[in-house]
């Protein structure tokens, strides 16, 4: 065991880190709660215009990768065509979203935010990235590096590779 904190064991030469079914639980529902706090205000942004959090997580991918096809954001969204196509629908029409014809294949569409578009994902990310940096000073960073440790590590291997390609922008 380690000495001063968790509960620490070797097995096969590997460092396991052992929590009880409590601690797991208490790790389980902070999740949720941080999640509601993390989206409570674009919700209320979101609200204003009429669109949900399928809406803004199209904004966000669609502002992280400029040009993303269609069927890269289904990917990335783990949606239904005819979900997304809703979204992206609305967010066309009410001009923040512009889909373009790909210069390669023509069946492709390429999407990009407009300037409309470019400030409600500003708005947005600024009131998440508030939240965000007011938890990372409280926390520390040794608490940063870690949770964002256990954030990759929960993530299934394809949506890692999104993140990744994401992050090397």
């Amino acid at each position: 065991m380690a000495q001063g904190g968790p509960a620490v064991a070797q097995k096969s030469g590997e460092s396991l880190l052992y929590l009880t079914d409590e601690q797991l639980r208490k790790g389980i529902e902070a999740m949720f709660f941080a999640y509601r706090g993390f989206t409570a205000d674009p919700d209320r942004i979101l609200e204003e215009h009429g669109y949900g959090r399928a809406h803004h997580r199209a904004i966000h991918f669609i502002h992280r990768a400029p040009g993303t096809t269609v069927n890269n954001l289904l990917a990335i969204l783990g949606v239904t065509k005819q979900s997304l196509n809703r979204v992206l629908r609305a967010l066309v029409e009410d001009g923040l979203v512009e889909a373009r014809v790909g210069q390669r294949d023509k069946r492709e569409r390429h999407l990009y935010l407009t300037e409309a578009g470019e400030a409600l994902e500003q708005k947005l990310s600024d009131a998440q990235r508030e939240r965000m940096r007011a938890a990372y000073r409280a926390a520390g960073p040794a608490a940063v590096a870690g949770f964002r440790q256990v954030l990759e590590a929960m993530m299934d291997p394809e949506m890692r590779r999104h993140f990744n390609r994401l992050t090397e922008r």
